[in-house]
């Protein structure tokens, strides 16, 4: 009896030093958090990374209009989109307003840029802490476009890929709520960006 009564003792003790709050937290952020690494992508990334699915496209047109955008054939402002990561190489299939159609193969980087910050804006994370707003940029090769991007494919084209979002410290798919795609090179000047949400992610 008394071997019981330790042990309800030294587990009320516990819970005092080391409130539920204390572990539900292991990934909330101070005030003021702000951190940006240059890794390689590893297989938590790469997991997070394949759950995602791009599921429209907007062209990205600034103050010159039409005439600012290189290597695209059929102008639209909105495209449907079908885009993943499969093994090592990012697919997107495009289809434009008119009909036309091109895709998009990206090679899987070998570094990218994962950047988190306390924004200031007074929203919290589920389990406590700033609300961060985050990135993950990613900037490599393209291997090859068809279609409506074909001509404007050329030697040494490169993309560069972000994907946008909020949470904590600890990051999955689901935080990530926006993308911009940028392709440049000799023959190449353009621009996507688009949301996402819960239901683009794949369950893997």
């Amino acid at each position: 009896m008394k071997f019981y009564s330790i042990l309800f003792i030294a587990s009320v003790a516990f819970f005092f030093l080391f409130p539920p709050d204390a572990f539900a937290c292991a990934c909330c952020a101070d005030a003021g958090y702000y951190s940006i690494n240059v890794k390689k992508p590893e297989n938590l990334e790469l997991g997070e990374l394949k759950k995602i699915q791009f599921a429209n496209a907007n062209l990205f047109i600034n103050a010159a209009g039409e005439d600012s955008i290189k290597g695209v054939s059929s102008i639209s402002e909105n495209y449907s989109l079908n885009g993943s990561l499969q093994n090592n190489i990012w697919k997107f299939n495009f289809k434009a307003d008119k009909g036309k159609t091109g895709t998009l193969n990206l090679i899987k980087p070998v570094s990218m840029v994962a950047y988190l910050a306390d924004i200031h804006d007074g929203k919290e994370g589920g389990g406590g802490g700033p609300l961060l707003y985050k990135e993950w940029r990613f900037k490599y090769k393209v291997q090859s476009g068809t279609g409506i991007f074909q001509k404007g494919i050329a030697p040494a084209a490169e993309y560069f890929l972000v994907l946008q979002g909020r949470g904590n410290v600890c990051t999955q798919a689901e935080d990530f709520t926006h993308w911009r795609l940028e392709i440049t090179g000799k023959k190449a000047d353009y621009a996507f960006f688009g949301e996402l949400n819960a239901k683009n992610m794949q369950s893997n």
